[in-house]
């Protein structure tokens, strides 16, 4: 009773839009993604010709930069480093020693840059339909448990996929390591890690297309989205051909390998880029 009519749109259980009609007959409509990147709401009054956004608070606004540049700013520096520890590798100029300290080095990026996306959806502000609909400001916090948001799963598959890269990092110092043993440490967490990315992609498209496929060229969380589930499908070639042959003792494909990982971190970078832009 006393509320307003609402639609409800996304994939599965998760709600990724919501639009209610407002007591002029116009509309509002929250939108996740829109809603925790550049923290508005889009209302339409009957008697307006286009669409008006109401913004968060300052406190949010302010919250929302900071942690995106930083999210930023730690994918364009880890991918990078894991493209010069990938490009060291397939010109032969590094040891192994040497290559994986470029490894974890962006490893540490990587992780920074999946914890603060967790982060920043913790601490988005959260919409209240009352009258035109407004963006609630909570207390900050450092841990949530929201499995029933799309965003917060999608940032928290990310994070756990940086965590067992780190596994799969820290195992690579190790030396003497049988095939099995090489196997077991550093090439299986680097394949659970790829997926875990993969997921993490795909509940973002989920996030952003509602649920459905989409193709949008002009929004820009959509490139973003895009260019990070490339760069994810790339990684996961790259650790498929990074498999040791036990008969022989050999990777599947080092060349593949090396590119692939290459390729796919200039992808995260580049991502990490034009997050730059998708700011309050």
């Amino acid at each position: 009773m006393g509320q307003p009519e609402q639609r409800a749109e996304g994939a599965g259980p998760f709600t990724t839009r919501l639009t209610w009609h407002l007591p002029d007959g116009g509309t509002a409509v929250w939108e996740s993604r829109l809603a925790r990147r550049r923290g508005v709401l889009a209302v339409r009054p009957r008697s307006a010709a286009a669409t008006r956004h109401i913004r968060a608070d300052a406190v949010s606004i302010t919250r929302l930069r900071r942690l995106n540049a930083i999210a930023a700013i730690a994918f364009v520096f880890g991918g990078a480093l894991f493209a010069a520890g990938a490009a060291v590798a397939q010109l032969g100029s590094g040891d192994a020693t040497q290559c994986a300290s470029i490894y974890f080095a962006g490893g540490l990026f990587f992780t920074t840059g999946g914890y603060v996306s967790l982060l920043q959806v913790i601490n988005a502000p959260r919409h209240v339909i009352v009258g035109e609909g407004r963006l609630l400001t909570r207390h900050w916090r450092w841990w949530s448990y929201e499995p029933t948001r799309v965003d917060w799963l999608s940032t928290f598959v990310l994070f756990a996929g940086t965590l067992v890269f780190a596994v799969d990092l820290l195992d690579s110092f190790l030396q003497g390591l049988t095939v099995q043993q090489v196997n077991r440490l550093i090439w299986a967490p680097d394949v659970i890690g790829c997926i875990l990315f993969l997921i993490s992609g795909h509940l973002s498209f989920a996030e952003i297309c509602h649920g459905r496929l989409c193709v949008r060229p002009h929004n820009l969380g959509w490139w973003i989205v895009t260019v990070n589930q490339l760069g994810s499908v790339l990684f996961m070639i790259s650790a498929l051909a990074a498999y040791t042959r036990p008969a022989t003792g050999s990777l599947v494909n080092a060349d593949i390998a090396n590119w692939g990982t290459l390729t796919g971190a200039l992808c995260f970078s580049l991502a990490g880029i034009l997050q730059l832009g998708e700011h309050p």
